[in-house]
């Protein structure tokens, strides 16, 4: 009865992780066209060239957040549970498998909630990108006057992809996604690592990890990808999916259960405990 129970719980705690990366699938199999906004005559944002060589592409992008921060993440918990005598009461009764299906859990399901969120937004506001008309089309050629609105225009792209992508700028999935993994890896080096010698390293790491994603956004403006109000949405979007998930979700920044210590013993450990810490143990 017992194993039956824990298959229940590992089911159910599967189905809810898949449930938000449901809207991502249904917009990445185009089951979802993007809503047709127009344009103003004249409009000087959207007439930037096409640059097919991305100064970070998809591939990168995804490769790069995923491992780095999911291969620290089980690196991490596969050294808490080998050195630092962790113990849990999930259902699931390997440890090494029990920290691992908890953190990187966490962690995949606020990578399919950021996605959602940015695909739906993308789909719904259909915003133009700044090199929408780079499709061989003028002002000139849809004889337009200036300040009028144009409400349709059949682009002369031969790709039917690029000019759909043309109208997913709002808001940027390269700078969600960035600000999500590298602020969620900088969460996670600040519950984790709190070896005393690196209260410089730590905050130089997490430093460069925002640094990193920052960049990642800027090249989207730099491709004429999104306009600067688009990657600034997403990285508040990543930003905020990341310190919910960290803080909500996880249970990087909770006490770890223990036999031998009573429930109204233990505390909510804070990213700012290891500080605290250092000075109860130097103010003497």
């Amino acid at each position: 009865k017992a194993a039956l129970l824990r298959l229940e719980y590992l089911c159910i705690s599967f189905v809810c992780s898949l449930l938000p990366s449901i809207p991502f699938f249904a917009c990445e199999l185009k089951t979802v066209t993007p809503y047709q906004r127009g344009f103003f005559c004249g409009d000087s944002t959207i007439t930037y060239p096409y640059v097919e060589r991305e100064a970070i592409p998809d591939s990168l992008l995804i490769a790069g957040g995923i491992v780095i921060t999911g291969l620290t993440i089980a690196l991490g918990e596969c050294y808490r549970v080998r050195f630092c005598g962790v113990h849990s009461r999930a259902f699931i009764r390997n440890l090494y498998v029990s920290c691992l299906y908890k953190e990187l859990g966490s962690f995949l399901f606020g990578c399919c909630v950021g996605q959602s969120l940015t695909n739906m937004a993308k789909l719904s506001v259909g915003r133009l990108r700044p090199n929408f008309l780079s499709c061989n089309i003028t002002y000139a050629s849809i004889n337009c006057s200036l300040g009028s609105y144009v409400s349709q225009v059949t682009c002369k792209q031969p790709q039917g992809k690029l000019v759909e992508e043309a109208r997913k700028s709002f808001f940027s999935g390269h700078a969600s996604f960035a600000m999500y993994t590298m602020l969620y890896l900088a969460f996670y080096l600040q519950a984790r690592l709190s070896w005393r010698g690196a209260r410089l390293l730590r905050p130089l790491i997490q430093f460069l990890l925002v640094m990193i994603a920052i960049y990642t956004g800027l090249t989207r403006i730099s491709d004429y990808r999104h306009h600067p109000s688009d990657v600034l949405t997403g990285f508040i979007q990543g930003g905020l999916t990341a310190y919910w998930v960290a803080f909500y979700i996880s249970s990087m920044f909770k006490p770890c259960t223990r036999p031998d210590l009573s429930p109204t013993s233990m505390s909510l450990e804070s990213p700012l405990s290891s500080v605290s810490h250092y000075f109860s143990n130097h103010s003497d």
